[in-house]
């Protein structure tokens, strides 16, 4: 049945209810009234649903169809910088689509309630809704850029976030002595009801617009970040930061004389992991050694509190919001080489298949013997640099031994079907104003992956032990992804040639990986991995373990980072409370009772982090164009839309080539193949495609870069830089 004759039966039925001679009746009364055939029984039965869904219809206790009232749903409205928006219900999957004119004068972040003015139909395509009441606004203060009138007394913002689309008015006698061009954050007054703009008043200004700085000042204050630590915490950071003493060390496993690193990037400064790696017999004894911050970080003090209103470090283009402040996460709790640290250690017993045998968690003091790099290990195991491995002769075997391990269980999660998502991250080089110099795809090389592997297997290891002693506990859960999502992305690869195997309720993760394997090297990759990772639910915290979708993994927890993730910390004191005995039916009792709120909050902070992180590198990466303009560089199509082609340049830089700027023909939009095909010439633009693009303008405040198609003279006036 096409959709068209399923919306006219619909009607057919509602009229027919709604008709003042109807008697309620049961669904066999109905088929009978209307001469439905037993064989169109179905079909009466899908459009009853329907309208039921839509709340046009409801059924009554004894069974009987009668007229209904629109069902009201609860949930978070998010807008579209286009007009219109969505409805976000909790604990349901599919959102609701809510049109430009039925958003009700709802803003981003409001909590509304929405009817459902159209269901969802068999082609996927979602519900539809309007907004009936504004619950609970979602924002009370505004970051934007500030403009004065003329010589009028009264000026407007221009909000940063790009979905709120109007304008904010600031009165007269509102602005705090604010002057065009200043970065400002206002606090909303009026939201604009009856078609009016919305209105506030000044509360800080955070400097002028092309003030270095401002920019991603402009962006913490957006995210509502917090940025300095009050006095009362900064003082008990101080008090807790001494040097570990003899009696700090007591009734603990002391494995100074084990040799071991700690491996991270060049400029990271919070050191919260060392590794060690040995050999019994053909078994490898790997220790994932991670600082012990709830040592210095007592439950309940301002320290843990901060820690727990932040939830996270937040990593900016120029700058770290960190959890905890700097005496400790820099100092004491950091695995400093040469210095003895307080430690909670994963140690565990690995067989040549990958399997853990044997693990032990405990309480350890340690002491790292070198600060590596991510390169310098590299250089030892890839380049076999010879001066480098002079340098560190002592650590080569242990090295080699890393790597002989890393391989292995890498093996063994890909045979089990975990996916490897391998984006290039972006790797940002500032001057000292935090102008960007130089932008480039952050290397990810096999010392990253070894460190990847360990931290894995120890956040799987703790996650099982925990898990079967059935202590309240933090799990990092990925649930499956929704059946209709990839169902959608299995129907859109098959249009280059590809398939996924879909069982009869849900995809296994090998499915997706097995896909992502058949896709590397093509023209589509970029496109289609992007695509998989979309069709994927967000991984979040829960105190109910239901397994890692991503990882192919049944348990799985986050406990290698305590000093920049709040969920970690958590998690180091259920383990020191059990080790240490005090696990009683009080304590137990207790974290049930608080877990429910600190993982909920732990993954609300972590995507307000990620965000803020997202936008800015969007911002940098602006910037750094708009240094570049008519410059000529080679790119890759890496997705298309009916308004035009993102083109990604090797750096990691995207822009868009507006098909308004497509001049030399008229370019239609295949939806079905995602291409652009111009009427005229025949010619085509496909996804993965190489072309050669001119940068065309830049816009700061929207975040946007535009390309153009470069001509055969831009070519040779151009300037190529990778």
């Amino acid at each position: 049945m096409s959709n068209k004759t399923f919306e006219k039966r619909k009607k057919i039925i509602y009229d027919f209810i709604c008709d003042d001679m109807y008697v309620p009746m049961k669904f066999k009364e109905m088929a009978m009234v209307l001469q439905v055939n037993k064989e169109q029984r179905d079909a009466l039965r899908q459009v009853l649903e329907s309208l039921e869904e839509e709340g046009k219809i409801c059924l009554s206790k004894r069974g009987k169809y009668c007229k209904g009232e629109a069902k009201r749903l609860q949930g978070t409205y998010r807008a579209n910088q286009r007009g219109f928006g969505f409805v976000i219900i909790p604990e349901e999957d599919q959102d609701i689509f809510i049109g430009e004119d039925d958003a009700g004068g709802a803003l981003d972040g409001d909590i509304v309630e929405v009817i459902i003015t159209k269901a969802s139909d068999r082609d996927g395509k979602r519900r539809e809704g309007k907004i009936v009441k504004i619950v609970e606004r979602g924002l009370t203060t505004v970051v934007g850029l500030y403009q004065k009138k003329g010589n009028k007394s009264y000026g407007f913002v221009i909000p940063d976030n790009q979905r709120i689309l109007q304008d904010i008015f600031i009165p007269e006698g509102k602005s705090k002595e604010a002057v065009d061009g200043h970065k400002v954050v206002v606090e909303l007054t009026s939201y604009g009801e009856k078609g009016r703009s919305p209105e506030g008043r000044i509360v800080e200004i955070i400097g002028h617009v092309n003030d270095p700085g401002t920019d991603i000042m402009s962006i913490v204050k957006g995210y509502d970040l917090p940025v300095e630590f009050p006095e009362k915490v900064l003082n008990q950071a101080e008090r807790v930061s001494k040097p570990v003493s003899e009696a700090d060390m007591q009734g603990r496993k002391d494995i100074r004389d084990w040799q071991m690193v700690t491996i991270d990037g060049e400029d990271a400064k919070d050191l919260d992991d060392a590794v060690s790696v040995v050999k019994d017999g053909e078994n490898y004894i790997l220790g994932v050694h991670i600082a012990d911050v709830t040592n210095y970080v007592q439950e309940n003090s301002a320290l843990d509190r901060e820690a727990l209103k932040r939830g996270t470090s937040v990593y900016l283009a120029d700058r770290v919001i960190p959890m905890l402040p700097h005496t400790l996460s820099n100092g004491i709790c950091s695995l400093n080489a040469g210095e003895d640290r307080l430690a909670l250690s994963c140690i565990m017993t690995v067989d040549p298949k990958g399997m853990v045998i044997d693990h032990e968690i405990a309480e350890t003091v340690i002491h790292v013997d070198r600060r590596m790099s991510y390169t310098s290990v590299a250089k030892i195991l890839e380049d076999e640099d010879l001066a480098e491995m002079q340098e560190y002769e002592e650590l080569v075997p242990m090295f080699q031994r890393m790597l002989e391990l890393s391989k292995i269980l890498r093996s063994r999660r890909k045979q089990r079907g975990s996916i490897d998502f391998d984006f290039p991250e972006t790797k940002m080089i500032l001057d000292e104003n935090g102008h960007p110099i130089d932008i480039k795809p952050y290397d990810r090389n096999v010392a990253t992956k070894i460190i990847e592997d360990f931290m894995l297997l120890a956040n799987e290891t703790v996650a099982e032990d925990y898990y079967w002693q059935e202590m309240p506990f933090v799990y990092r859960v990925h649930e499956a992804p929704d059946d209709e999502k990839i169902r959608a992305l299995a129907t859109f690869i098959n249009n280059f040639g590809f398939s996924m195997h879909i069982g009869a309720n849900e995809v296994h993760p090998k499915e997706i990986q097995k896909l992502l394997g058949k896709v590397e090297g093509t023209p589509q990759e970029a496109l289609i991995s992007r695509l998989a990772l979309r069709s994927m639910k967000q991984a979040r915290y829960t105190p109910e373990n239901s397994g890692h979708f991503g990882l192919a993994a049944n348990y799985y927890t986050h406990f290698t980072s305590p000093i920049r993730r709040y969920p970690d910390l958590q998690i180091h004191r259920i383990i020191k409370d059990n080790l240490r005995g005090r696990m009683n039916g009080e304590r137990m009792e207790h974290y049930r009772k608080i877990l429910e709120e600190v993982t909920k909050h732990a993954s609300e902070t972590e995507r307000r982090a990620d965000e803020a992180e997202r936008e800015t590198v969007k911002l940098k990466k602006v910037e750094y164009m708009s240094d570049r303009i008519g410059n000529v560089y080679t790119g890759v199509i890496s997705s298309v839309t009916k308004w035009g082609m993102y083109v990604e340049l090797p750096n990691t830089i995207e822009g868009l080539i507006h098909v308004a700027n497509m001049r030399d023909d008229h370019y239609n939009y295949d939806e079905s193949r995602y291409e652009m095909v111009g009427e005229r010439t025949g010619k085509v633009y496909k996804l993965g495609q190489e072309v050669r693009v001119r940068v065309a303008d830049t816009d700061r405040l929207m975040r946007t870069i535009d390309f153009v198609i470069a001509k055969e003279r831009d070519e040779e006036n151009g300037e190529d830089e990778w």
